[in-house]
């Protein structure tokens, strides 16, 4: 993949799920004029529309949102795909606006991609029969022995990431952690404002509820027939990660009634809130209630004016910074 050049600004909405992004970044739009780049791993599928809280078609392509729609469910997409979307869409701009809640997406912006050597299924399946045969220790002991700073930050029983580390050190002779030192950010920290709706966690939680319900009501079950018609499988690896998908095809499958999983579907969406407040916490963003909307607007404008003239973005409120520490 080819290098982003950095833009000017970059404003990113990010928090989350439930949380309010589109209809906070569709304002923004307006007053940037720029249209919004969906950073969201489950709306690059067509046809996976109620599920994945899509925007409604005629919001889509430019009209604020891009990324949007990008290939079927049953192909992969990975962050490189991403990655690659994004340069192409924003290649006209010089300032950016973003929005949405993957984790991995904004953290290969800010910190940049490992681009090391692939997988190897055989290296993997023989240190995964080490592991099962003798333990992870003396993988670990081995990892220390090539990779000191690798092993040291991984954890003894993390075998995922020990293989990779053992992986990646065979195929290139270069340690994990070298690798890891090349990557290039995209977004410059200084010149990118991240911002976040807050709202507390019993609302989230309410308005994850009643999205549910609503998206089942909107004809979920339906969208997930024919998706089931139109291939076979009917997702991929990646986009089968999307909550409820599965599940509603499993009942479909085995003739029960799909609105029996509403409260699984709601548990792990609130799980998956959990998880993207927490990662959120160590992240510089700044968090504006649903009707601090102008407040927000207008720290945007300031910071587009500093961009213009070339200045450094004001700092941050901390108060803002801390304000997600309780949720």
């Amino acid at each position: 993949m080819t290098q982003i050049p950095s833009p000017e600004l970059a404003v990113v909405v990010t928090g989350p799920t439930c949380g309010g992004k589109s209809r906070f970044g569709a304002s923004l739009a307006q007053l940037v004029e720029l249209p919004v780049q969906m950073m969201d791993s489950m709306k690059v599928y067509r046809g996976m529309d109620i599920g994945s809280a899509k925007p409604p078609p005629t919001a889509r392509h430019g009209h604020p949102f891009q990324l949007v729609d990008l290939v079927d469910p049953w192909q992969e997409f990975t962050v490189f795909d991403w990655l690659e979307s994004l340069s192409k869409s924003v290649s006209m701009d010089p300032s950016w606006l973003i929005s949405g809640g993957t984790a991995f997406y904004l953290h290969a912006l800010r910190e940049g991609i490992f681009a090391g050597p692939g997988a190897d299924p055989e290296i993997r399946e023989r240190l995964s029969k080490e592991a099962l045969d003798h333990g992870l220790e003396g993988l670990h002991q081995r990892l220390a022995e090539v990779d000191v700073e690798a092993a040291e930050s991984i954890h003894p029983h993390d075998q995922k990431r020990i293989i990779r580390a053992l992986e990646v050190y065979e195929i290139s002779q270069e340690p994990i952690s070298v690798w890891h030192r090349r990557r290039v950010p995209i977004l410059e920290k200084d010149r990118t404002l991240l911002l976040g709706i807050y709202r507390s966690r019993e609302e989230i939680h309410r308005r994850i509820e009643a999205r549910v319900v609503a998206m089942f009501e909107a004809g979920w079950i339906d969208e997930v027939k024919s998706l089931m018609e139109a291939h076979d499988p009917a997702w991929s690896r990646t986009a089968g990660q999307s909550i409820g998908y599965q599940l509603i095809a499993d009942a479909l499958q085995e003739e029960r009634d799909p609105t029996q999983e509403i409260e699984k579907i709601q548990a792990q969406t609130r799980a998956l809130a959990r998880s993207q407040l927490v990662w959120g916490r160590k992240l510089p963003i700044e968090w504006y209630s649903a009707d601090e909307e102008q407040q927000a607007l207008a720290r945007v404008s300031a910071a587009i004016e500093a961009s213009k003239r070339g200045d450094p973005l004001d700092d941050p409120d901390p108060s803002r910074l801390s304000r997600c520490e309780n949720l």
